[in-house]
């Protein structure tokens, strides 16, 4: 009987041995959490901010997925408005609209449509306004006017450039078909950002703002 208290005895500690390596890795865990969250609220590092942009065509979404190909695009250049950045890749949201960039510092390339400089609209999203004042790469894109130019380098170091055409602002639910589909052959490249009042609860604005553009005819 001895042997088997003694087994029993030895069982437990391995329990407890056990718990308390649970204990310490979960208090970790929390430790970390805190940490960020900490450093989220101080601006320390970026947080992201849930912005929808506007819904994508069901067509785009079912017709014209990404094939892999060299020469993607990498950084996107606006003279006017002082924008020279690195270029995300982005899909979907859960909400079925076009995503956003991580960091409010870079635009972001809508993989799913087609690559600038392609037939078809390219699409480029980033960021307006951000945590604590801090300047997003979108801030100042509604300062853009027809005639600006807008330059997107590829990962073969190929540079094509596009013509600003016009400005428009939509709601974020509006049925805009039109910013990532055309049929005239040629090449676009739309630039979507947020604009208007800004919805703490919604964490999002009322407003985007699309940019258009078409490819610069040499």
């Amino acid at each position: 009987m001895s042997g088997f208290y003694g087994y029993q005895s030895f069982k437990k500690m391995q329990k407890s041995k056990i718990l308390s390596k649970l204990t310490v890795v979960i208090m970790i865990l929390l430790g970390i959490t805190l940490f960020q969250l900490l450093l989220f609220h101080f601006g320390i590092l970026p947080r992201k901010q849930f912005q929808d942009m506007l819904l994508v065509p069901r067509q785009i979404i079912t017709g014209n997925q990404q094939e892999m190909r060299s020469g993607l695009p990498i950084r996107l250049k606006i003279p006017k408005i002082n924008v020279d950045t690195k270029l995300e890749y982005v899909g979907l949201t859960s909400a079925g609209s076009v995503g956003i960039p991580e960091d409010p510092f870079n635009g972001a390339w809508f993989d799913v449509g087609p690559r600038p400089g392609e037939k078809g609209n390219a699409i480029i999203t980033g960021h307006f306004g951000w945590k604590n004042g801090i300047s997003a790469v979108f801030d100042n894109l509604y300062k853009l006017s027809k005639g600006d130019k807008i330059y997107v380098e590829d990962a073969t170091g190929t540079t094509t450039v596009f013509v600003v055409t016009e400005s428009r602002s939509y709601n974020p639910n509006a049925g805009a078909s039109f910013v990532f589909i055309s049929s005239d052959g040629k090449s676009h490249l739309n630039l979507i950002t947020c604009e208007g009042t800004w919805n703490k609860t919604q964490k999002s604005y009322s407003k985007r703002l699309v940019v258009f553009s078409d490819k610069e005819m040499k």
